[in-house]
């Protein structure tokens, strides 16, 4: 009897890690699904962003490009705002570590503002990026309502990812309040997103020169000001 009960309950046992494993594999499966799905969503929504405009796209356009229904949107985002927001997080993120360990390489600070500099040409030929960049803010700008929600989002997430390529290439800073890095944030912005519109709008208008020059003399006049400030 007790070699009855032993024998059973091994198989008990056996049956349950079997169904406990089939588990663990459908749930990773299910994530991994997930993940896949989310990523074609982003990557459609970016094509649908470029072509539409941000305020003419249809959240069942982003979803039929990605071969998703609209359901399978709302199982990942909100809203249009939503997946902007995560499609300029990612961009962030991508390039990040690229950056720092560039900057933690230089010695000096000229040095870090050139590597800033040929990151920055780097991200003005990437029309995607910086049309999606003008597309939302122009959104932002035609209502007013949603200004001081978006705009607050916006700087947040731009101070959260930049937060360590501020510190990296200025030192000089880290220990000072966060409205100094604040505002070196804001008016580094408002100097990429100048030029980017410019040089889209005339590309012949500025060499590349021009453009490094204009952002090495930003770069030290904004770390001036936030000294000084």
């Amino acid at each position: 009897m007790f070699l009855s009960d032993a024998r059973s309950w091994s198989l008990d046992s056996a049956n349950f890690a079997s169904r406990k494993s089939s588990r663990l594999k459908s749930s990773a499966h299910k994530q991994e699904r997930a993940l896949v799905t989310r990523e074609r969503l982003l990557k459609a929504a970016r094509e649908i962003f470029i072509r539409d405009g941000f305020e003419s796209a249809r959240i069942e356009d982003i979803a039929a490009k990605a071969h998703k229904t609209r359901g399978a949107f709302y199982d990942h985002f909100r809203d249009k705002e939503d997946v902007f927001f995560a499609i300029i997080e990612e961009d962030i993120e991508r390039d990040k570590d690229l950056v720092i360990e560039k900057l933690s390489a230089a010695s000096c600070l000229d040095e870090r503002v050139g590597v800033l500099a040929r990151h920055l040409e780097d991200l003005f030929r990437d029309k995607q990026r910086v049309l999606l960049n003008l597309e939302f803010k122009m959104y932002v700008i035609r209502h007013p309502r949603k200004r001081k929600r978006l705009t607050r989002l916006y700087s947040e997430m731009s101070l959260r990812c930049s937060m360590t390529k501020i510190n990296t290439l200025f030192p000089e800073l880290i220990g000072a309040p966060i409205e100094k890095r604040r505002r070196l944030t804001t008016e580094m912005g408002a100097i990429i997103d100048g030029l980017a519109l410019n040089s889209l709008f005339n590309p012949e208008g500025l060499s590349d020169a021009q453009r490094k020059r204009f952002l090495q003399i930003a770069s030290v006049e904004a770390l001036q000001a936030a000294r000084q400030n």
